[in-house]
């Protein structure tokens, strides 16, 4: 969704409340694309401060659909997103920052509210997602899902400096 900025822009000391629901379905990012399962209104606050600084805030949560990373099924994961931006003003005109990446969702007199969202999704991304605390993930020999049930596959993962061992006690545990 883009948001006209040029009322509150030239206006000195103007301040703008809109509630908007983000228009996104998917939140696309190099790890892939993740369906948005559900978002909340984002009430975002503009603020033209006497014609040097527009401040954006806001707060929002979406929950997106990520695979588990151990064993693949989905699960639904909040995410909180609270905004706090500001932005450059020189006589009613947006001046760009080239230290900040402001430019990614503020373009002339507009804001892009679905990049401005994006933006803080990856930010917030989590470190892993798992579908509970104990899952078991999936059998490297055939894929089974092993909360869903056992394969029967032998997992042992031994140190190959140590098969001559094995070797050893293989031979000694038949007789």
């Amino acid at each position: 969704m883009i948001l006209d900025l040029h009322d509150i822009i030239s206006t000195a000391d103007k301040s703008m409340e809109v509630s908007v629901l983000p228009e996104k379905e998917f939140f696309v990012s190099a790890a892939g694309s993740f369906p948005i399962s559900s978002k909340k209104p984002f009430l975002l606050r503009l603020f033209n401060d006497d014609n040097k600084r527009l401040r954006i805030t806001g707060s929002t949560e979406v929950e997106l659909t990520i695979p588990c990373d151990r064993c693949l099924e989905e699960v639904k994961v909040p995410v909180a997103i609270h905004i706090e931006r500001e932005a450059e003003l020189s006589d009613g005109v947006l001046v760009p920052d080239p230290d900040e990446e402001t430019d990614t969702f503020l373009q002339g007199e507009q804001l892009d509210v679905d990049r401005l969202i994006d933006d803080e999704i990856l930010v917030n991304w989590p470190t892993k997602v798992l579908c509970r605390e104990d899952c078991k993930g999936i059998c490297p020999k055939c894929g089974q899902n092993l909360n869903q049930r056992d394969c029967g596959c032998d997992r042992q993962v031994l140190d190959p400096r140590m098969a001559k061992f094995q070797d050893v006690f293989k031979e000694y545990k038949e007789v």
